[in-house]
């Protein structure tokens, strides 16, 4: 191990610093002004070393910690006065500053950073109300001596040589101290929380006891500094304590490294020797603190030492990560027998008046997978959170029973010790920790042990090679890894998995496949959700169909989509077609992708996609929730480049093709009326004037008599399908050529949807070509001219939609890209007009 790779070793360099420097200013070399400077220098360190760790390691920005400085020269003021032992005012002032920063932590952990900073400033400006008025202890105005106290080690005098020995020495301490606290479950506990809440919570974190907890500590430790500025100084006054040293100590913060433990002795030194340096150029200290800062944002915007760890590991920069494989081992026999380790019995979920969960009832016992699948919005994600604990507002009833214990009764950090561990659909890491913390993190202490453990269960998953990276660093295949690793840590008997094959290739889906097979044949129990539909069914015992939040049907993986109720919730029910207008043979092609293909992170999206979009046609692009739908829309409107292949649009000889899109979930701005959201589309476009007031009339009146009259209300006060028409109308302002419509009808009530496809069937009528990115494949075939399959975001089937035997090809397509390519239908022709 090299000098600088053990922790141990890499602590002790703050007190073996100390000691240097104490032999330094005892030699008489340093005059005795400098000295003191030093030592204030150090005091300095450790309340920027508080500030600084507190905002990094939880996120919580306070600028009341002089409050917390002035506890400690107070009590140290007091405490001599009254003969007071140093040890009893050290203990005295730690307890206290806990007790008030618990307070401010847990009561600022539900708010944001703003409004934790007012809270802590409110806090400073009662603090320093109090000194001037509680002049029997503090003195008000005129302050109030710190005279010698008493120690274990005999008279401490204040103001002397003993007060900066002292002072550099505890400093090293607390560096020490903060350097062991990086590689411990505090730190690591801390970062989870901040960087996802939600997440930390299903593994047993509290944010809010983080955040009580973090704001203790560093309120201790800054009194502790208080404590040694009123014996540094001999003397307290409020002067020092003021807002502008809460200011101070932010900027000292952001300028040596916010969350850096050398960072904090650079803004320890800047702030001790800035009045030197303001008086040296002859400005206002203020305006020099001003210029610093703004020149440390500007140029090095994450501090002097976190800029120089950047440079130091570019020219010694670590190999990429190579190809991992989980390794092969054997495992225990399957344990299917016995009762349920889950039972779930009649559960629902409401927000307000919107059901996401109603009557699911459903168990899984030890050594068992069971696949929930379900079109999007079906109520399967919502079943995840009831059995995380992680619901939110909405309200739970029913009865959920786990290994016996009533499990709808548990919070939600209690259920990671009762035995239930959880995946996320996007690989959730925290990205602040290594790969191994964000393993270790779910302890709330680490030992020899448990980091043996980790490490173990790293190598199980085929991340031990990566364990010391970033999870920014990895593909998103070993993303995905670490998500399911951290939820393996601990030994979970039930394991929820959300989408664990989600963007993934085929080679990475076998292998989350072969993880998934080995956790049920330990006999663990296993609770996946995913639209991967083949390699879910590849490893489910039993499959439980979701749709509108109910379960529709129930079997094995084989026979679960020859059920009628379940066919439907995907492909929807038989339904008239609906009147479409007539296309010329020869209609000319206004939008044309090439080879596209679309990445995000090392996720596809998009694979090999070539499409014709035709002039007047209504053209439907139908597959499952990921199949990629969104990506392509929002490619076919121009929003988003694609990774590779190129975008063609047609010249009408006036002006280039214009598009405008409808996205999933409408995106209106909620707090406009219903005229101002049309209005922003028409600025984007350059309408105004006349021809603003011209398009907003003639929009109007496509919209039905109870909007048109309702223009001046707010956005938010309208029903789903009103809004969809809405979002609809607001993409008309732009006088588009293609309009392209993302999920139009997800959510809404039958009649609603009818309402909407009929009002974009009349746009068709009137020679608008429409784009339908549907879920429902009997929809399309309804409303459409042409529809295109995705299926793993390549196109699986395309044909048109009157053809019957294109029908039974789409319907398999859907499903499954592998029965596509068997059946013949994945060609790559363009769609004829």
């Amino acid at each position: 191990m090299s000098f600088l790779g053990s922790r141990v070793t890499r602590a002790l360099l703050g007190p073996l610093a100390a000691v240097a420097l104490i032999a330094v200013l005892n030699s008489g070399v340093v005059p005795p002004y400098q000295a003191y400077s030093v030592a204030l220098a150090a005091v300095y360190t450790i309340v920027v070393l508080s500030v600084g760790l507190l905002a990094g390691w939880s996120g919580v920005w306070s600028v009341g910690h002089p409050a917390f400085f002035a506890l400690g020269a107070y009590f140290a003021a007091y405490g001599s006065g009254h003969g007071w032992s140093l040890e009893t005012i050290v203990i005295g002032t730690v307890a206290a500053g806990a007790v008030l920063g618990a307070f401010l932590g847990y009561a600022g952990a539900r708010f944001s950073t703003l409004y934790i900073a007012l809270l802590t400033l409110a806090f400073s400006l009662v603090s320093l109300e109090v000194i001037n008025r509680w002049t029997d202890v503090t003195g008000g105005d005129q302050g109030v001596p710190v005279s010698q106290v008493d120690t274990l080690a005999g008279v401490l005098p204040s103001g002397g040589t003993e007060a900066q020995t002292l002072s550099v020495a505890a400093a090293g301490v607390c560096l020490a101290i903060a350097v062991l606290a990086k590689g411990s479950a505090l730190r690591m506990r801390l970062v989870a929380a901040k960087s996802h809440p939600l997440v930390a919570q299903s593994i047993g974190i509290a944010p809010e006891a983080q955040s009580a907890l973090a704001f203790a500590v560093s309120a201790a430790f800054t009194g502790f500094a208080g404590v040694l500025l009123g014996l540094l100084s001999g003397f307290v006054s409020p002067d020092p304590f003021s807002l502008n040293l809460g200011i101070s100590l932010i900027a000292s913060c952001v300028l040596g490294g916010v969350g850096s433990v050398l960072g904090a002795v650079v803004g320890g030194g800047y702030l001790a020797w800035s009045p030197t340096l303001a008086s040296s150029v002859g400005l206002p200290q203020p305006v020099v603190q001003g210029l610093v800062l703004i020149a440390a944002l500007i140029f090095l915007p994450g501090g002097v030492v976190p800029f120089l760890g950047k440079l130091a590991r570019k020219l010694v920069r670590p190999p990429r990560p190579r190809p991992v494989t989980v390794p092969e081992r054997e495992v225990a026999h399957r344990v299917l027998d016995g009762p349920p380790l889950l039972t779930l019995n009649d559960v629902s979920v409401r927000f307000g008046g919107l059901k996401a969960l109603e009557g699911a009832s459903l168990s899984v016992r030890q050594g068992e997978v069971l696949a929930v699948i379900g079109p999007n919005g079906a109520g399967k994600t919502t079943l995840m959170n009831v059995l995380s604990g992680l619901i939110g507002g909405g309200r739970v009833d029913g009865n959920a029973v786990y290994d016996g214990k009533e499990l709808l009764k548990t919070r939600a950090t209690a259920r990671r010790r009762l035995g239930i561990g959880r995946t996320f659909q996007h690989a959730e890491t925290f990205g602040e920790l290594t790969v191994a913390e964000n393993v270790l993190c779910t302890h709330r202490r680490i030992t020899p042990r448990q980091r043996r453990v980790a490490g173990e269960l790293l190598a199980r998953v085929g991340l031990a090679d990566v364990a010391d990276r970033y999870p920014a660093e990895l593909p998103f295949g070993l993303q995905k890894r670490l998500d399911l690793a951290r939820a393996m840590a601990e030994e979970p008997a039930l394991l929820v998995l959300d989408e664990p094959f989600g963007g993934l290739d085929a080679d990475e889906r076998a292998t989350a496949a072969r993880q998934i097979e080995r956790l049920r044949d330990a006999g663990a129990a296993v609770l996946v959700i995913d639209h991967v539909l083949d390699d879910l069914f590849a490893v489910a015992d039993r499959v439980v169909a979701f749709d509108f939040g109910k379960p529709v049907g129930e079997g094995m993986p084989d026979e679960v989509l020859r059920d009628p109720a379940v066919q439907a919730s995907y492909l929807g029910t038989t339904t008239a077609r609906a009147a479409l207008p007539a296309r010329a043979e020869d209609s000319p092609v206004v939008l044309r992708l090439a080879g596209v293909e679309h990445h995000y992170g090392g996720v596809a999206a998009l694979r090999g996609i070539d499409l014709d979009v035709h002039e007047g046609a209504v053209l439907g692009v139908v597959g499952a929730n990921g199949a990629g739908k969104s990506t392509l829309g929002r490619i076919l409107h121009g929003s988003l480049r694609p990774s590779g292949g190129t975008r063609e649009v047609s010249d009408t000889g006036v002006r280039t093709v214009r598009t405008s899109l409808v996205p999933e979930g409408r995106a209106l701005f909620k707090t406009l009326s219903l005229r101002e959201n049309l209005e922003v589309a028409a600025y984007s476009v350059g309408l105004k004037g006349a021809a603003l007031r011209a398009k907003l009339d003639e929009t109007a009146e496509w919209l039905p008599p109870r909007l048109r009259d309702r223009l001046s209300v707010q956005a938010a006060g309208l029903s789903g399908g009103e809004q969809q028409m809405l979002a609809i109308a607001r993409a008309l302002m732009a006088g588009p050529d293609v309009l392209v419509v993302d999920e139009p009808a997800l959510g809404l009530a039958p009649a609603l949807v009818d309402e909407v496809y009929g009002r974009l069937g009349e746009l068709a009528e009137g020679g608008l070509t429409v784009v339908l990115l549907e879920q429902l494949l009997s929809r399309a075939m309804a409303t459409c001219h042409d529809v295109v399959v995705l299926h793993e975001g390549v196109v699986a089937a395309r044909g048109p939609a009157t053809d019957p035997a294109f029908a039974a090809r789409a319907e398999s397509a859907y499903f499954g890209g592998e029965h596509a390519v068997a059946l013949g239908v994945r060609d790559v022709t363009t769609l004829e007009a």
